[in-house]
């Protein structure tokens, strides 16, 4: 096969991950750098208008288009699985939730063997590449690339949601990804100056000014390698298959669905399922691929009793209207998610910190734009952050055009079920609380006839759906960890040469969105790459509720 291209540093995968390498392995002109990235262009409106977020997601020229495996926990539904195939990857086509996750999640990273991830060492890095507009002084980043934004919050159901929050016994926070994330508040976003900010305009497009890194469109076949090190990757562009060599190092950084298939592919993986396909094993690594994790979350929705909601601007003039004034001028409902106020809660004393979170929106609508009810509504989207399931991506055959299969095994245990009967039950109070009471109508979804636990099981196994959050597949530990895939300086264990930097390292899914999460991880992988010292700890205490051993609240 003829070489294609050299770089020092090939990166596969231009998403949330691999557009901070980009940004930082090409930051001071030693390297040069080689993005290979499947999708296109990111410009247009349906991704770079905030409001129009349910479309790129459900538009096969912007998403790989995966589906999982039947789920046997859920009568068999299959679930979406979308995955950003265009520049910036996810972070393009995602709902712009920017969360950071809790310092729980990083202590239990530590504490399963990614050592040098505590809170402590991941802060610095969420500093560094935040730009904070409203968050807490001391807590939050100034000058990095990623802006952080709220929204208007000109709904008063936003506040509403808040006050009910409070009145419900729960505490309130000014800022979630700051000192304390437990409480209700306003929610965050990547939009900046009515622009969807994702990755790609982050980092990627400013990476790419730099004359030592380019981007190459075509689609990563496999990783290929010499002696047990990795000098490149077959790519095919145009219907010809070709080679592009990497002086330094491979980077995958292309999804927790992506990164485990090309591993498996390329002969990294369980010995017994890459002989069942034929491949020849280079490394014999029994995690790659397993410890999938997902969020699902349900949507509890409600009538709203004035006529106040986003309802009103579902109609094509009012869209029209809408699409017109952010085109002129990046402003007015299309330059927001709408999602601008948040909460996290936990389900019950002897939780530590918070295992339930709420995005709020003022209108009865699903993902998909589809509105259930022709009237005016509100809705909760609220879920479990830590369930106990674990699922798989697995090889569906040698071909790398194959998609792979994607089996979450969703609500395994009884404690999935619980959870969610739960999170139910403590949203219906909420919207009881008078703050609500103007506004509150019948319930909507679930159907206001159904409590019991057997009925709510029901509309469970009917109505779940993903909150787009996979991740875990190529999960860091200690090298001496059999179902660890990365090293904790994200080296694949067993080759060299080679590193896995997105969000399928992740030992356990962090709290809320993981766009914030899977750029933290390409930052502070850059450090690793480059072989610079980690930035110094920073000892921040962030807050605990101290009545988390006897209160849910």
């Amino acid at each position: 096969m003829t070489t294609t291209d050299t770089a020092d540093y090939v990166i596969i995968g231009s998403g949330s991950a691999g557009s901070a390498l980009a940004y930082r392995l090409s930051e001071d002109g030693r390297y040069s750098v080689l993005v290979l990235e499947y999708g296109g262009t990111d410009a247009g409106p349906f991704i770079q208008m905030p409001a129009a977020l349910s479309y790129p997601m459900n538009m096969r020229r912007y998403d790989w288009g995966y589906v999982s495996e039947p789920e046997p926990h859920l009568g068999g539904r299959q679930l979406a699985c979308p995955r950003g195939k265009v520049i910036g990857g996810s972070s393009s086509i995602n709902g712009m939730v920017y969360v950071r996750g809790n310092a729980g999640d990083y202590a239990h990273w530590e504490s399963s063997g990614a050592r040098g991830w505590g809170y402590s060492d991941v802060l610095p890095y969420f500093k560094r590449m935040e730009t904070s507009h409203g968050g807490q002084d001391g807590w939050r980043g100034t000058d990095g690339p990623l802006h952080v934004t709220r929204g208007p919050r000109e709904n008063p159901l936003y506040e509403a949601f808040v006050r009910a929050g409070e009145q419900a016994g729960y505490p309130v926070t000014p800022d979630y990804n700051g000192e304390q994330q437990e409480g209700f508040g306003p929610m965050e976003q990547t939009v900046y100056k009515g622009r969807r900010w994702s990755a790609a305009n982050a980092y990627l497009k400013p990476a790419l000014k730099n004359k030592n890194a380019r981007l190459l469109t075509c689609f990563a076949r496999r990783i290929l390698f010499e002696d047990g090190k990795a000098v490149g990757v077959e790519i095919s562009r145009g219907g010809n298959i070709s080679t592009v060599r990497a002086n330094r190092e491979v980077i995958l950084s292309a999804s927790s669905i992506n990164s485990p298939k090309l591993l498996m592919l390329s002969g990294v993986g369980p010995g017994a399922h890459l002989a069942e396909h034929g491949i020849p094993v280079v490394a014999d690594r029994a995690g790659v691929g397993q410890n999938l994790q997902d969020h699902l979350e349900i949507y509890v929705q409600r009538e709203c009793k004035q006529p106040i909601t986003l309802y009103s601007h579902l109609n094509l003039f009012s869209k029209a209207a809408i699409g017109l004034r952010w085109l002129l001028f990046k402003s007015g409902h299309g330059a927001t998610n709408h999602f601008e106020s948040a909460a996290f809660i936990r389900t019950r004393a002897g939780v530590s910190y918070p295992d339930i979170q709420y995005h709020f929106l003022p209108v009865a609508i699903r993902y998909d734009g589809k509105s259930p009810v022709a009237s005016h509504g509100f809705q909760a989207h609220v879920g479990p952050m830590r369930s106990a399931s674990r699922g798989a991506v697995t090889l569906r055959s040698s071909d790398p055009d194959d998609a792979p299969k994607i089996l979450f095994n969703y609500m395994s245990t009884e404690r999935d079920w619980e959870d969610f009967r739960t999170c139910i039950r403590l949203t219906d109070e909420i919207f009881e609380q008078p703050a609500m009471q103007p506004f509150s109508g019948q319930r909507i979804a679930p159907a206001p006839g159904l409590s019991t636990d057997d009925e709510l099981n029901d509309y469970i196994k009917d109505a779940v759906e993903s909150a787009y959050h996979p991740c875990g597949t190529c999960k860091m530990g200690a090298a001496t960890d059999p179902m660890a895939v990365v090293d904790p300086e994200l080296r694949v264990i067993g080759v060299d040469n080679l590193r896995v930097i997105d969000s399928s390292i992740f030992p356990r899914i962090t709290n809320g969105n993981l766009n914030g999460p899977s750029i933290m991880t390409g930052e502070k992988g850059s450090d690793y790459v480059l072989g610079k010292t980690p930035l110094a700890p920073l000892n921040h205490v962030p807050w605990e509720n101290p009545n988390w051993q006897t209160s849910q609240r």
